[in-house]
């Protein structure tokens, strides 16, 4: 993969999916003794979600903030100017990911809540990486750089105390 933004979010997708086969699919096999190593790998990858979801979801609402017109359809499908090739490596990983829950279900029941960290991480690439039309008739000014002081505002009399 050439120079592509977002490098380690594609990356961070297929190691999961990595980990993710090594501890689930040896019970498929009659592998028992994994059966604590994959159900604690399940429940890692997804309380990882969590944080990817939460993550991808503060920064949307920031580019929300600042005028890109995103919602959620956009920013989990991806629409947009977003390469060819990272739609391919993202929605890639979240197949082979529910591939490994279609297979693994029977023996792994926690597996079925790992494709939520590839998913998420689809969300994540859309609010850092992807580019959202502006939304119309939305202008956010500029902060003063300092604040006005109106001398009004200092004090009723302006004079000493007990005046």
């Amino acid at each position: 993969m050439q120079q592509t933004a977002g490098r380690a979010i594609i990356r961070t997708s297929w190691a999961s999916n990595v980990v993710f086969a090594v501890t689930a699919l040896p019970l498929v096999a009659g592998a028992d003794g994994l059966r604590s190593a994959a159900i604690v790998t399940a429940l890692v990858l997804f309380a990882a979600s969590l944080v990817v979801w939460v993550w991808a979801f503060a920064a949307a609402v920031r580019r929300s903030a600042e005028g890109d017109n995103i919602v959620v359809s956009n920013l989990f499908l991806i629409e947009g100017d977003a390469p060819r090739a990272v739609r391919a490596h993202l929605y890639g990983s979240f197949g082979v990911c529910l591939a490994i829950t279609a297979l693994t279900a029977s023996s792994d029941p926690f597996g079925v809540l790992v494709p939520m960290l590839p998913l998420g991480l689809v969300g994540l690439w859309g609010a850092r990486h992807g580019v959202f039309p502006s939304r119309s008739g939305t202008l956010v000014p500029d902060p003063p750089l300092r604040p006005e002081r109106n001398g009004s505002t200092r004090g009723v009399s302006g004079g000493r105390a007990g005046e």
